[in-house]
């Protein structure tokens, strides 16, 4: 979760849209001992070590189409349906946005689960590389969405390969190579690590792109069908 929430940030920031600026983080052991409530306690356990820090955001409220949603453009809301659709990311949906308003601006957050064919890569072939990502249907920003083939020439622009190798780079050795859950690391070296991210990144930009396609067929289908009444996470 902590690899994708910086990997998916640092690609949205070098894209130009809106994230709360990122930030290493070194959790000490002794971190938390004084915290008398035990569950707590046992979160502060566990994210002794590296952590993925995010600036907060002070006042910030949580975003709402129908109260915010001239805060996006057209062209903002194809950029955010593009990079979602490009890191699989399911969650910016109306039930949960992950969207906050701050200083008049929507500022994306929490993209832990994103990038989820890590949590598999020995499955992860061809076809699931190339996924068409169809959860791209239930996106919160699908209904204010513009041009997304204007959006897909701009992205692939930006996202040449140095820019890849730069934001793996940013990615600290202990995130790619620790085990997890009491699991075994699944790569034996960080820049191994490193280049299996880069080989499914650089693919998935490779054309023809399907989320691209799937992301257009989802905006259509949403303007013709009738209006679905949703309700957001309070």
């Amino acid at each position: 979760m902590l690899v994708a929430e910086l990997v998916v940030g640092l690609l949205a920031q070098r894209l130009g849209l809106p994230v709360p600026e990122l930030a290493i983080v070194d959790v000490p052991s002794r971190f938390g001992r004084s915290e008398p409530d035990p569950e707590i306690q046992d979160l502060l356990r566990a994210s002794h070590g590296v952590n993925v820090g995010m600036r907060y955001l002070d006042g910030a409220f949580n975003f709402n189409p129908s109260a915010a949603g001239d805060m996006v453009t057209p062209e903002l809301a194809a950029s955010v349906v593009w990079l979602d659709a490009y890191v699989t990311n399911p969650d910016r949906t109306h039930r949960n946005p992950n969207l906050l308003v701050w200083d008049r601006r929507p500022w994306l957050i929490d993209h832990g689960a994103a990038l989820y064919a890590q949590h598999d890569w020995a499955s992860v072939d061809e076809a699931r590389t190339r996924t068409p990502f169809p959860l791209v249907r239930d996106h919160v920003l699908l209904d204010h969405s513009g041009d997304l083939a204007a959006a897909d020439a701009r992205m692939t622009a930006a996202l040449t390969d140095h820019v890849l190798d730069a934001v793996l780079r940013a990615v600290p050795d202990a995130l790619l190579t620790d085990a997890v859950g009491g699991e075994p690391a699944e790569f034996a070296t960080a820049d191994a690590a490193r280049e299996r991210y880069r080989s499914y990144l650089a693919t998935r930009l490779e054309g023809p792109r399907e989320f691209v396609a799937e992301a257009a067929r989802a905006t259509e289908r949403r303007r013709v069908e009738p209006p679905v009444p949703y309700s957001a996470r309070r």
